[in-house]
Formats: structure tokens, sequence, C-alpha cells
């Protein structure tokens, strides 16, 4: 299939984001959405704001969903049909990428030659359509894996299912085609050179953001009333799918030790607990519950299902501490989140987390999996709850979706060079290597050279 080819811009016109198994217009927080649907939205109204459109290619599990839709201005979803509507497991759907592929092509064809400046893939699936798509338009191919299969069964929780060997294949043929690699961290960055042989030149450090128009702080006392909590209680307060990877039976834990250290505390102790089961945490969806009831503690926790942002917001001013035990995280937005709105974050010293959250100055990670170390961590962030909300809140506003935008339109824009470049040339098949950052992964902020 010969490529087509045509001069392009500097700066893209136009990006096809990729991604396969979960849209952006899902709820994060159940399913299989989370913090990579928050990226995607993030970023693509952004770029949109910037004058580059975005077309949102994702598979339709719903025959009730419309082909097309507007997300925003300058952002279209367009829901592909690939395989039968009703949700698929994210190991069913290699068998869907032939039909999703061919879709994303055909609607590309529908225009003119170069109607597509750049390929962002989100995740490994969709990576895979991406590599195709990059060789069949002459476009360069911007990856973001957001989990890494290698890194996730190295750090696998109990109960939890490893990845197939067939997403580690997937993955390490993306990485060795992607033109950009997008990392969200540099301990990220390290895993894909160290794992999965990334060129360490196409590497780069971009750390996602948080809306900090959204997430600010506020009067606690003011969102307890509107959600009802009382304004003594101590709230502990955590948020994402219900799975074992996210480890929310870690925090139940924790408070049961914190009790049994302090039993006075029953009174005005409480867990919150927003998210709905996901992965291996369908097979057993009550056991969260269960466990509550087990240690002791099933008048203390409430289960909430997931929030829309605004609300969400307002949990996160209401809580004292918010929880994030992972067994890891590419990088941990909740984190983030919380901290944005002045709420201080105990959280596992794995992955992202250890960038997300700045220890001792706006939380408190804790190696390990002891609850009895959670606990303790938790008691250390109440006691210096004041000094860590300001330390929170200024270290969340160091990152920000612009910047993140910022990092990606100038890595969009040096692989287009690249490949224009490389066609003037006549050079076909691999693109000729970038000159910054040689046998080094690029810092976040650095400039892309010229």
């Amino acid at each position: 299939m010969a490529a087509r080819r045509r001069p392009r811009a500097a700066t893209p016109a136009r990006v096809a984001t990729l991604s396969v198994h979960t849209s952006p217009l899902d709820q994060p927080g159940a399913g299989d959405a989370g913090g990579m649907n928050v990226y995607i939205v993030e970023v693509s109204r952004r770029l949109a704001a910037r004058g580059i459109e975005v077309d949102v290619f994702t598979r339709a599990t719903s025959s009730d969903l419309p082909p097309v839709v507007e997300m925003s201005p300058g952002v279209t979803v367009r829901h592909v049909p690939a395989g039968p509507f009703e949700d698929l497991g994210k190991e069913e759907l290699p068998a869907q990428l032939c039909a999703f592929t061919a879709a994303v092509l055909r609607e590309e064809a529908q225009h003119e030659p170069g109607h597509y400046d750049v390929v962002h893939s989100h995740y490994w699936l969709s990576g895979q359509v991406g590599w195709l798509a990059r060789d069949r338009w002459s476009v360069p191919l911007i990856h973001t894996a957001h989990t890494l299969a290698k890194v996730k069964n190295a750090a696998l929780a109990a109960g939890d299912r490893p990845e197939p060997r067939t997403r580690v294949i997937g993955e390490e043929q993306v990485v060795a085609e992607a033109d950009r690699l997008i990392a969200n961290t540099s301990d990220e960055a390290r895993q894909l050179v160290d794992h999965y042989a990334a060129d360490p030149r196409r590497t780069l450090v971009v750390p996602p953001g948080v809306d900090l128009d959204r997430f600010v702080p506020g009067d606690r006392t003011t969102a307890r009333r509107a959600l009802g909590i009382a304004e003594d209680a101590v709230v502990l307060l955590f948020v994402g799918r219900i799975q074992p990877l996210k480890a929310p039976d870690l925090l139940l834990e924790a408070a049961a030790r914190m009790l049994a250290d302090e039993p006075a505390l029953r009174g005005r102790l409480r867990v919150h607990v927003i998210g709905a089961p996901s992965g291996a945490g369908l097979e057993a969806p009550r056991q969260l519950e269960q466990l509550a009831s087990t240690l002791g503690i099933a008048d203390l926790v409430s289960f909430l299902p997931p929030q829309h942002a605004d609300r969400l917001a307002e949990h996160y001013r209401a809580a004292d501490v918010a929880v994030v035990p992972s067994h890891n995280e590419s990088f941990g937005l909740v984190a983030l989140e919380a901290q944005a709105c002045g709420t201080p974050v105990v959280a596992s010293a794995v992955g992202g987390l250890t960038t997300a959250v700045r220890d001792g100055v706006s939380g408190v990670l804790v190696d390990g999996r002891d609850p009895a170390d959670y606990a303790s961590a938790i008691r250390a962030v109440l006691a210096r709850r004041e000094l860590l909300s300001a330390g929170a809140r200024r270290h969340a506003a160091a990152f920000s979706w612009e910047r993140t935008v910022d990092s990606l339109v100038a890595a969009y824009t040096a692989a287009a060079e690249e490949m224009s470049a490389a066609a003037r040339r006549g050079v076909g098949g691999t693109l000729p290597r970038p000159a910054w950052a040689l046998g080094a992964v690029r810092p976040f902020g650095a400039q892309v050279a010229r």
C-alpha cells in the first residue's frame, strides 16, 4: 500500500487521537475509564483551543451511540464499529484491531491526502492501529503507553491477573515503531528504555497536568455541609476504580488499625470510597464491602459511585487526607487533583506517585504494603495537615495541562519536521534520529532543537 505524501506545515493542523478500548466520553472511575480518559479530554480541548483540530477514534460499545459526537469545539469523537456492541474485555480486543483500523483508514480516505498531520495513540491497542496509520498516511506516530505490562506484572496485586504475553509483544512492537514515546515521568522513561529497549532520543518526559480552574482550594466546612458530612469528622478519601491494582482494601485495613490504636476515634472517623468495580474487581464486586464488615468498620465506610468532576472537587475539599495505595501508577492524577484542592495525600512510593506527591511537603509516601505503616502515615498527615495542605497547593500548581500541551505540540512539530526532511531526501522506512538529548531522556520543559 503506497503512502500518500504532501508538504506539511511546521505546526500540525489536525491530530488523529486513537483510544481503542475506552472513550473520552466515559465517566472516569468505572470500567476501563480512568486517568487516560481525563488525559485525552484535557489535552484534546487545549489543542483545539490553539487551533489544532482533534478527531478521537474509539470503539463503539452501543448501537445507540451516534457515529460522531462533538465533545467540544474542535474536538470530534468518532465511534468506530469493531466487533459486537456489548462490552468486550481488553483481552478480547486484539481480534478487533483489523476492523478498527479499517474504519479509521476509511475515514481518512474520504478527505484530501494529508488530512491528518499527526497520529497520537493511547495504550498499546491504539498503538497497533497507529503504527499502520503512520505508514499509510506518512505522518509521525506519537505514543503514550499510560501503563506498561512488564511493570504492572512486576508489581502484581494479590488476586490480580498478570498481563498476557500478547500485550507484552504488542507493546514492544509499538515502542520500536513510534516516532516519539511520551512518558509521564523520568521513572517511566527509564522503564521504557530498560525494559522495552526504547530509543532514549525519542523518549520524552511530559508529565500530565491538573485542571487548576476546577480543582481549587475551598472552605472545608462549606464542602462538608454540601456533602452532608459532620464538621468534626476525620475523613479519609479513596478515589479510583475498585480493583486489586488500586488497593482500596489497604485503606480499609489502615482505618481499622487506626481504630485499634485509638478506639475513641470511632465516633469521628469516616472512610469514603468513590469508584466502581473494574478489571479483576468485577469478579467480586462486593468484596470490599465484605472486607469492611469483617474488619468491623462497615458503619464507617461509605461507598459512592464515580462522581462528576465538579462534585469530585467538593469531595477532595471535604476530606482530611486522600489515600492512593496503588501497587503501581504511571502517574496518579487523583493525587494531583486532591493536592490542587488543598488536600494532602498519603500514597504508595511507587511509579509516578513519587512525582505526583512530594514526600514531606504535599503528603507522605509509604514504602511497602503494611497497613500499620499507612495508619502511621495518615496520623502524621493529620498532625501537620495545615502545613501539608499549603505544600499540596504549591506542588499541584507546578502541573498544568497547558504545560503538557506545550510539550506535546513541540513533540508533534519536531517529529513532523523529521518526517518531512526524510521525504525530501527520499528516505523511506525508519526516520533519522533527532539531534537533541543524544543518549539521554529529554527533561520536561526542554526545548526541541530546530
